[in-house]
């Protein structure tokens, strides 16, 4: 396979997100989607999503030479997401994998005005994407590695995760930093009834970079508090402390991984690195140049205040701006005020990459004393 270069490999889940335009008629989303009523929407946005797609076009986007490599079916689907992604560049779709004879995967978003998204998903190709899916080929220039969405590859978590470590360790062998992000599983599905501690201390040995939400670290490695915080208000984004994020960082170190980012949504950033800078030995490719920028650091940030459109794709392109900032030689806190100021710019989109603009045009925003929200994560009265 001869590809353009690449300093970044995105690969897991890419699907064809078709995203209805809401109305904003003040009704509950009850209201809009009763059985039996026709309720008129504006046009679809159809475009690609899933962390390829999302955190692959936004580092694409933001001008990091980057290699995607997902499964498409040879269906009609599957030639949507690859036209979808030559639409943004004629190489974006060099490293795709064309699976003969089976379904594509495609997400239908709903975003009402004012509510979270919600997703309705066919997993398709993703199912069946495997260790054999990543080649030499695919890794040979790449300094690093990002796998997002493990919950929507069925095989590569089954039978707790065998098949995603072996995919993992071989990324490793290869000299790259790995990067791992998660997404919410269905509870009734499989994932959602996966042993996911088991999984994660198999695994994280192999990763450097852990970028979860805290609603999907809580539902996977501390189910007890997760179910105590969803049913305060706001959820686990609101309930939970920084001394709970501390708390499951230190798990996740303790596991293997030396840099644990965990996103907040409105709230923000979190991150803790291993306190030993031996941690890093084996980082890769990426590795800081200076460790002790890194080592032992604790660290919040808060969103950037801006006008949100839609939430489509707001984490993934938040991880894009961290790893974009971490490749170019950016310390802990630079890359977290990048990764918000990145993920600021995604959600004036109601799509999940259109918003996401070039590398300078995002620092002169950021040089420009862009305000926060607050409070954040580091109010007086949530320090755990």
């Amino acid at each position: 396979m001869k590809s353009s270069p690449a300093e970044i490999v995105v690969a897991g889940h890419i699907c064809l997100d078709i995203i209805p335009e809401l109305p904003d008629t003040g009704a509950r989303l009850d209201q809009l989607l009763a059985p039996g009523r026709l309720t008129a929407i504006g046009p679809a946005t159809v475009s690609t999503g899933g962390a390829v797609s999302n955190t692959g076009l936004a580092l694409h986007r933001l001008g990091v030479p980057v290699r995607l490599l997902s499964r498409v079916g040879d269906d009609l689907l599957g030639q949507t997401t690859l036209a979808c992604l030559r639409r943004q560049g004629d190489h974006l779709a060099e490293g795709m994998v064309l699976a003969s004879g089976e379904a594509s995967s495609y997400t239908v978003v709903l975003s009402p005005p004012g509510l979270d998204r919600m997703f309705l998903h066919c997993a398709g190709t993703n199912d069946t994407f495997s260790a054999a899916d990543v080649t030499r080929d695919h890794l040979h220039d790449a300094r690093l590695f990002h796998f997002g969405y493990p919950p929507l590859h069925r095989r590569l978590i089954a039978g707790e995760g065998q098949e995603l470590e072996q995919m993992l360790l071989r990324v490793k062998e290869a000299g790259l930093t790995v990067s791992l992000d998660m997404v919410f599983p269905d509870p009734a599905s499989p994932a959602g009834q996966a042993d996911w501690t088991a999984i994660l201390k198999r695994c994280l040995p192999f990763v450097d970079v852990f970028l979860p939400s805290v609603e999907e670290l809580l539902f996977m490695i501390d189910r007890p508090a997760f179910d105590r915080m969803d049913a305060q208000p706001g959820g686990p984004v609101e309930a939970v402390t920084r001394g709970d994020l501390g708390r499951l960082a230190d798990t996740l170190i303790g596991w293997g991984v030396p840099v644990v980012v965990i996103k907040c949504g409105h709230r923000g950033l979190y991150l803790k690195a291993a306190g030993r800078a031996s941690a890093f030995q084996n980082f890769g490719r990426a590795r800081p140049d200076r460790l002790a920028d890194w080592t032992g650091q604790e660290l919040t940030q808060p969103c950037f205040q801006t006008r949100v459109a839609g939430t489509t794709g707001a984490g993934d392109a938040t991880i894009a701006g961290f790893l974009a900032a971490m490749v170019k030689g950016h310390g802990p806190r630079e890359s977290l005020a990048r990764a918000c100021a990145v993920g600021a710019f995604n959600v004036e989109a109601l799509d999940a990459v259109s918003g996401v603009p070039d590398w300078d045009t995002m620092e002169r925003r950021l040089a420009a004393c862009w305000p926060t929200l607050a409070p954040g994560l580091d109010e007086p009265d949530m320090q755990g």
